[in-house]
């Protein structure tokens, strides 16, 4: 997958530095849904430098996360996190392309909405996975990411 994409507004853009595909998994978390204003957030997990911006950029932490948005729309591109090191988290609405993007995994499903069925087949955990469990879920997945 060409990993490209931007902000809402277009003043901030990124493109992949090197081959990448991305691991796919939807948080259900209630900072994700309000982030988000949605029931659950789509994030893609990449190699750090996987990527670079370019455009005018905010950076703040929160959360023990240190995020990346556009400076002009608010946008957030992507954020680290302890619980991942040497990852960068990308908001996979970002991506150009997107259309076939399907989740691998799903986190935080206790906060899930009720009508939302996830399919069988994808590991579920109900808070945050351990760093190991996380990884076995989702490295077999990132060949299989995009729809043929």
């Amino acid at each position: 997958m060409k990993i490209q994409g931007g902000c809402r507004c277009g003043a901030v853009s990124y493109h992949a530095t090197r081959d990448a595909e991305p691991a796919v998994y939807a948080c259900h978390c209630l900072y994700c849904q309000a982030w988000s204003g949605s029931s659950f957030a789509l994030h893609a997990l990449l190699p750090e430098g996987a990527f670079t911006l370019e455009g005018p950029i905010e950076a703040y932490s929160v959360d023990s996360g240190h995020h990346r948005a556009c400076a002009v729309c608010h946008t957030r591109i992507y954020n680290t996190t302890p619980a991942a090191p040497g990852m960068w988290v990308l908001r996979a609405g970002t991506l150009v392309q997107r259309a076939h993007l399907n989740p691998v995994a799903h986190i935080w499903v206790r906060h899930k909405q009720p009508w939302l069925a996830l399919p069988s087949e994808a590991p579920t955990w109900d808070e945050n996975p351990t760093p190991e469990a996380f990884a076995a879920a989702l490295a077999p997945a990132s060949a299989a990411q995009v729809a043929p």
